[in-house]
């Protein structure tokens, strides 16, 4: 099972960052940062794409107050997909000492 190290850590915020969902990563670092547990817990216990789309879509609509469905861009059926593929990687790196 994969560390939870600064370094993942720092890699999610780095991506979810880089979706910016409601466009201020820019100017604050840490607005995504609720959502780093709960994604790095539900990822170490293998969560699959659809369970991880479901907490984003969660979090946006409960948490953010945003229309998923309404809001072009979001997808976070798409960015759960990259979640998967980063952890993935961020795994296989941090097995050959890489991370």
């Amino acid at each position: 099972m994969q560390s939870w190290t600064p370094s993942v850590e720092n890699g999610l915020r780095h991506l979810l960052n880089e979706w910016d969902p409601i466009g201020v990563a820019d100017d604050v670092q840490d607005e995504y940062d609720c959502m780093l547990a709960p994604l790095l817990q539900q990822l170490r216990v293998g969560a699959d794409q659809t369970g991880i789309g479901e907490f984003l879509r969660h979090e946006l609509e409960d948490h953010f107050g945003l229309d998923t469905l309404g809001t072009l861009g979001l997808r976070p059926e798409t960015m759960a997909a990259r979640v998967i593929v980063w952890w993935t990687a961020a795994g296989k790196a941090d097995r050959t000492g890489s991370a």
